[in-house]
């Protein structure tokens, strides 16, 4: 028959693992910080916060209404960058446009002025013409008229005319088909002759050169007081 054990916990001595010591004995996690403790929490409730407002902007319309003002913002932008390129552009074409005109006009005023009928040498030319034509004809024949009554004028003047080179003149009294006019003149018989009877008026000092197709001489003097 099998010996019974008896041997029980308390047949054994006690030794120092029977006495262990208060608290937590052996690996074991300490106190942590209390920010590490309270930080999930702090994320939880931001998370909560956030998801309300988003469900509250969706429900509420807000969210709507915040992208409606950015696509309004948007278009006002792009048409005002637009409005200001037509402006530009406007003021630009307005500008070119302004241009050729003004160009165009001084280009007629130009063209007015600087056509005319006759240029200025031409004008010149023309009005010295007659003149410059015409060349004191020395040899021309001239008659001096003595109309002041006074014997020996015309042959006074004659001679003043010799001295100045003319070599054709002759004194002379008038006659009965002479009409003597009312003061001293130089009578010229052709458009040939004015620049001769000009010359004529000017030696004998004589303001009056009139042209006449009744006397008999290219150039005619008559004396008068």
């Amino acid at each position: 028959m099998a010996r019974k054990d008896t041997e029980q916990y308390q047949s054994y001595a006690k030794d120092a693992f029977d006495n262990p010591p208060e608290g937590p004995v052996g690996v074991h996690r300490g106190n942590r910080p209390m920010i590490v403790r309270v930080t999930p929490f702090i994320i939880v409730l931001v998370a909560a916060v956030a998801a309300g407002v988003l469900f509250w902007s969706i429900f509420s319309g807000e969210a709507a209404n915040m992208f409606n003002r950015r696509s309004e913002q948007t278009q006002t932008t792009a048409q005002t960058s637009q409005g200001s390129s037509s402006s530009s552009a406007g003021e630009s074409a307005s500008g070119t446009a302004s241009q050729s005109s003004q160009s165009a006009t001084a280009g007629e005023s130009t063209s007015a002025e600087g056509t005319p009928s006759q240029t200025p040498s031409e004008s010149e030319s023309a009005q010295s013409t007659p003149e410059e034509s015409q060349q004191v004809n020395t040899n021309a024949q001239i008659t001096v008229i003595n109309g002041t009554g006074v014997s020996g004028d015309a042959s006074e003047w004659a001679a003043a005319l010799q001295g100045q080179g003319f070599t054709n003149v002759t004194p002379a009294n008038p006659d009965a088909t002479t009409v003597l006019p009312a003061q001293t003149v130089v009578y010229y018989q052709n458009e040939a002759d004015l620049a001769t009877a000009q010359q004529v008026a000017n030696t004998l000092e004589i303001a009056t050169v009139e042209q006449s197709a009744t006397i008999g001489v290219p150039i005619e003097v008559v004396r008068m007081q």
